[in-house]
This record gives C-alpha cells, structure tokens and sequence, in this order.
C-alpha cells in the first residue's frame, strides 16, 4: 500500500504539471452545460433529516448565485480536417504552404542557392525569392526563426519557412505550433505542411513525425475564449501534410493524434475556469459527461457526501468540511469494449477547485491564491485522459479515474489546526496545517483505488 501511495504521488505530479494550462471537437454540448443523469450512472441518495438537507441545498443555491453570475460562452469550433498526401508541393493550392527546415536544409552554394532538392524546386518556381528572403532576414533554420513570403499568382498565397534547429523528435510539434500561430495571423483556411528533408526520415517513423506535427497544431489552434466578451471564430478548415506518406497507417496515427489532443484541451478547460463556474458539483456533471458520451466503454459512480461519510472518508471530508459547495467524490471505471482485460490500472487526480489554505490561509506576496483553481490540475488531466481513452478503446485494460473533488475554504464548519481526522483505512491524521489539503483528500482517494483491485496506481 506504501508504495502504491508514493508512486502514486510521484506520477500525480507529472499528471498535473502536463494539464496546467473540450471540448476540441465540440459535437456534444458546451462544457459546464447541466446534465440529465442516465442509467449507466451508479448513482444513489442518502436519506437526511429535512432541515439538513434544504439548509445545505439553500447554502450551495446561495453560494453559487452571487458569485458573478458566470456563465462560459458556448463556442463551436470548427474540426480541423488533416489529410496526408504524396503531391508535388508546386502543385499544392492554398493559403499557406510552410515548410520545416533544419539548418543543414539552408546550406547554400557558391551562387546562394539551396543545396537542398526540396527546397531548389521551391525557389526555381519562386524565381528565387526564397533564397534571396532567407539571405537577406538571415534566416538560418534555427529553432524559433520563422519566415513568410506572399507570392501573388501561385497556387500557395503564402510560402514559408519554420526553423526546425537540429530536427530533434520536439521539433516536430513546434512545427505544427508555430503554422498554427501563422494561420492565426494570416486567418488562413487550408495550410499544407512538410518537411524540406523528410525522405531522410525512416519510414517506420513518418507516421509518428506526422502525429506530432498535427499535435502541435491542434493546440496551437486553441483559444479558451469561453469567458471573453470579444471573440474570432478560428478560420482554419484543413491541413494537409505532404511528404510523409499516405495511406490508413498515417490516417490512423493523425485520428490518434487528434484524439488524444481532446483529452488535452478539456484539462485546459477545466484548468481555466474559474472557480465560481467549476465547482466540485460541476467537475462530477462533467465526468457523468464523458461516461454518457462513450456509454459503450464507461460507467460512472459520483458519490455525495453522505455516501462519502459512510465510507468513513474523515481525512477527504475534512478539507471539505468548510466550503458551502459540497464535495463530490468521481469514479469513472474504463473497460474495453471487447477481450478480456489484462491489467487493471488507476489514475488519481487531485481535485481541489478552489484553495484558499484554510485557516492556515495563503497570504502575502507571492501566495498565488488568485490561481488556486489550479488546484485541480491533476483531476483535470485524470479526466482528459479518460476522454481521449473513450475515443482511442484500446483493448486488455481496465482503467479507474478517481477525484475528491472539494473546495478547502474558512468557516465556522471547518477543520482547524491541530484537528484529528480518520482516513477511510482507519489511519488517523494530525492537521498541523490546513493548507496540507492535497495529501489529506488523496489519502482517501489512493485507498479507494487500491480498493477497486488496481494492480498500479498513478
């Protein structure tokens, strides 16, 4: 169990430090919208006395009609269509071609001319515009160096290069960042990206540069605009890459690329919202969500807060204990959809939507309790995994999601200094610090997993 916890903890941190900073393809409804509960959900309701249910009913009603009265925009954006083509880049039509070169791609001979195949053709069509432009921007192909030519009369409105250093495996997505933030720019709608040496690159491993390169600019293209009162709707519509193959291979490594960028951008969803429009209640309508949304594969058991206390979550409750927004606890159980599972696998997410310490409240310079909705960083990266794997299915695993989900806030209900809780495993734990919140609501959550019979815990 100890070591559970600790390699637990370790991979948690990783989890959250990747999600900081969807609904990309939005084909189900706005992220936060309200939710029917289907029956896939194993969801019951404690019997409380009535007084104590209508003064918590009315506390949350209260708390979350004066705060602002947020609501996030609902903005549909546009899917992004990736193609992979074998064509001749002078026969390609669009509004930008943007071609990855490293600094051996830009060596020039005696008369100033690539010695790069790719990129003589490029320039002879051009009448040697290019050549010229690099020479005199002194454009050299190092990582970040960028650089964009109109060219009236061709079929390419804009040819450009992007730097790429020394090619290394990272170049890749930044490639695809940086034609995203030229498009953005440009607001162009169909862009084509390829590599001025990519017949140097192992076929075996084409389709995976080819995934990066989509992956750099899925989430270059994203704007989290739900909270803006001015927005452009993004106009890029497609994005060819030529030069890496074709084929269902390819197709299937760019399907997964985009896959696995949903999962991505709703962590950054969720990360961004503020706290008085994510709440611990609206983080659990969102994992019911994704349970509705890939029915076929998961189920879903959010557990209130009496359920919680009848399984004697002291440590997870007592963090809770204070906010008027009750605490919700998220179970998402992954199966494939068909085989027979291999493993059984959890992630575990800190799921803190707001901390403001406690009583041991952060104050001063450099505190940085206006970015506590940060504290629920590794729920929303546990939770955009689970998204991308509804979409992805792979076979042989079975996956547990887990998130307390709470506020650690200051009121007469609280914790205090000093306080003995009770973790569900019957460990008791001094509270010398409020602002120990995160340790003490996965205590809890690290021993419901080992629970579920989860073989490893991350």
């Amino acid at each position: 169990m100890a070591a559970a916890i600790r390699a637990a903890s370790t991979s948690l941190t990783l989890l959250a430090s990747t999600s900081s900073s969807s609904c990309y393809y939005h084909s189900c409804p706005s992220i936060f919208s309200k939710l029917r509960l289907g029956p896939i959900w194993d969801i019951s309701f404690a019997v409380t006395p009535l007084s104590s249910r209508r003064t918590k009913r009315m506390a949350h009603s209260i708390a979350r009609a004066t705060l602002g009265l947020t609501e996030p925009k609902k903005i549909d954006l546009s899917k992004i269509s990736f193609a992979a083509k074998e064509i001749e880049l002078v026969e390609w039509k669009g509004d930008i071609l943007a071609v990855g070169v490293t600094e051996k791609d830009m060596a020039k001979d005696e008369n100033s001319k690539f010695k790069n195949s790719t990129l003589q053709k490029l320039d002879l069509q051009l009448g040697g515009l290019l050549s010229e432009a690099s020479s005199e921007e002194d454009f050299t192909g190092k990582a970040g160096q960028s650089t964009m030519l109109r060219i009236p009369g061709l079929g390419s409105k804009r040819v450009g290069l992007i730097g790429l250093g020394t090619a290394v495996p990272s170049a890749y997505r930044s490639l695809g960042e940086a034609v995203a933030a030229a498009a953005k720019s440009a607001q162009a709608s169909n862009v084509a990206i390829t590599l001025a040496s990519s017949e140097g690159i192992a076929t075996e491993l084409k389709p995976t540069t080819a995934s990066a390169i989509v992956t750099g600019a899925i989430l270059g293209t994203f704007d989290d605009n739900r909270f803006k009162s001015e927005t452009k709707k993004p106009a890029l519509k497609t994005i060819d890459i030529i030069g890496l193959g074709s084929g269902p291979e390819i197709e299937k490594k760019l399907k997964y690329a985009e896959d696995v960028c949903s999962g991505i951008i709703l962590g950054k969803e969720l990360v961004n919202a503020p706290a008085n429009v994510l709440t611990p209640g609206v983080l659990a309508e969102e994992a019911t969500r994704i349970a509705s949304d890939y029915s076929d594969v998961f189920t879903a058991k959010i557990l209130d807060e009496e359920q919680c206390k009848e399984l004697k979550m002291g440590s997870f409750l007592g963090v809770a204990a204070a906010s008027a927004n009750p605490p919700h606890f998220i179970h998402l159980c992954y199966k494939p959809p068909n085989g027979a599972v291999k493993i059984k696998l959890a992630l575990v997410g800190k799921g803190l939507t707001f901390d403001c310490g406690g009583y041991n409240i952060k104050t001063g310079a450099g505190c940085l309790i206006e970015l506590m909705k940060f504290d629920m960083g590794g729920s929303a990266a546990v939770l955009g995994a689970a998204k991308a794997l509804g979409q992805i299915k792979p076979g042989g695993v079975e996956v547990h999601f887990i998130v307390a989900a709470c506020e650690n806030m200051i009121s007469g209900t609280g914790m205090r200094p000093g306080d003995i809780l009770t973790a569900s495993n019957g460990k008791t734990i001094e509270v010398n610090n409020t602002d120990a919140e995160g340790r003490l609501t996965l205590a809890d959550a690290l021993i419901y997993a080992c629970n579920q019979g989860a073989e490893k815990v991350y």
